[in-house]
């Protein structure tokens, strides 16, 4: 009798938590559909002159995401033939929001070329003409308000042998240069001071991108989810951290990498397959197994969005690595809290018999949501 009052005290304590829980999954899954985007692109201004010369390079998809209107399948990306007919929308969002000013007054600007280019990116060139040969350079990146949320973007000002580089965002996106002095950096707002290097920028970027890519997340908790001896959950996460550091290193070198449209549906799928083991697994013993293959997988995921802005080669690997090293802290940072309210939620019979089974219900659901909006949009 004893038994079956406290079951019964504890039941609504564990049961409305778990459908918000489901209901949580479910949300994320139909409204963060590419969860792994980091929101990242790469910048060059180059001074020639009278003129100042632009390359940006942006993910495909979050581009087509800023000039909607030039998406005409819906697709969530843009075509060469799309791209081409785009000229005048990528016009607008990136002349008219590009301000550059020599000497304090303003250079107009216009489109040279907008191309696809290799990793699923889109290069765009365009110009700024002064009337006369500035001695000092001002570039604001206005167009980085209208990308997505958190956006960065690794920026570098030239003038012959001096630059200025910063890594700019929405709220910190001016660069200054006055060529033959020391470079005067960015942002007439202040920003913070791990932005002002790329190195700490990166390593923030790869902190956000685990704690903001909720697919990741959500696979760790289907994993973690059963329960089991510390050990074997430590085993667990270790085996995902060790898989999708190899393949971030096989990215960084150009040795393998897969491109977006197969990565991301895969990703989903590990999502709900894990779920789905969850019904005839009793813990974590052993899960490392399978955790080390889909590791493999979400590491092409984390090294996405650095390829697909085609750093250069030199660059790219120390990127990889320091996004990867803020991947692994805000991992640790999810990871923690994650374990202990589980350890918490295991005391509870309710919660071994009939919430690790709704909410791996939920995982399930939340990986073929993912899995069907990531086909439709490849």
């Amino acid at each position: 009798m004893s038994r079956k009052i406290n079951t019964e005290i504890f039941r609504p304590r564990c049961a409305k938590p778990v459908t918000w829980g489901i209901t949580l999954l479910v949300g994320l899954a139909g409204t963060t559909a590419e969860a792994h985007q980091a929101g990242l692109s790469r910048g060059i201004y180059r001074v020639e002159r009278l003129r100042l010369v632009s390359e940006m390079t942006f993910q495909n998809g979050e581009l087509a995401a800023a000039i909607p209107e030039a998406d005409v399948n819906r697709d969530g990306t843009l075509s060469e033939e799309e791209l081409r007919a785009a000229h005048p929308h990528i016009e607008s969002l990136l002349v008219r929001h590009l301000e550059v000013r020599g000497d304090d007054r303003a250079c107009p600007g216009a489109l040279s070329s907008a191309r696809l280019v290799e990793g699923d990116g889109i290069e765009v060139r365009t110009y700024h003409e002064c009337a006369a040969e500035p001695r000092s350079w001002t570039v604001e990146l206005g167009y980085l308000e209208r990308l997505s949320r958190g956006h960065r973007q690794l920026s570098s000002l030239e003038a012959g042998k001096d630059t200025s580089d910063a890594v700019t965002y929405a709220e910190s996106r001016v660069l200054q240069l006055t060529p033959g002095t020391a470079p005067a950096g960015s942002a007439p707002t202040t920003p913070r001071k791990a932005e002002r290097t790329t190195p700490g920028a990166l390593f923030l970027l790869g902190v956000e991108h685990i704690l903001t890519g909720y697919d990741h997340l959500i696979f760790l908790l289907g994993l973690v989810l059963v329960g089991g001896r510390l050990r074997s959950m430590v085993a667990v996460v270790t085996a995902f951290t060790v898989a999708h550091s190899l393949t971030l290193a096989l990215a960084a070198w150009g040795l393998w990498s897969l491109a977006a449209r197969l990565v991301e549906p895969a990703i989903a799928l590990s999502i709900a397959y894990v779920g789905v083991e969850n019904f005839f697994v009793k813990d974590a013993e052993g899960r490392w197994r399978i955790t080390f293959p889909f590791g493999l997988i979400h590491g092409f995921g984390f090294a996405g969005a650095l390829t697909e802005i085609q750093l250069p080669q030199q660059q790219l690997a120390p990127a990889l690595l320091l996004f990867n090293l803020g991947v692994e802290v805000g991992q640790l940072a999810a990871m923690v809290p994650m374990l202990g309210v589980l350890a918490l939620l295991h005391r509870s019979s309710w919660f071994l018999r009939h919430g690790v089974r709704l909410l791996s219900a939920g995982i399930v659901a939340a990986g073929l949501i993912w899995f069907v909006v990531r086909v439709r949009s490849s």
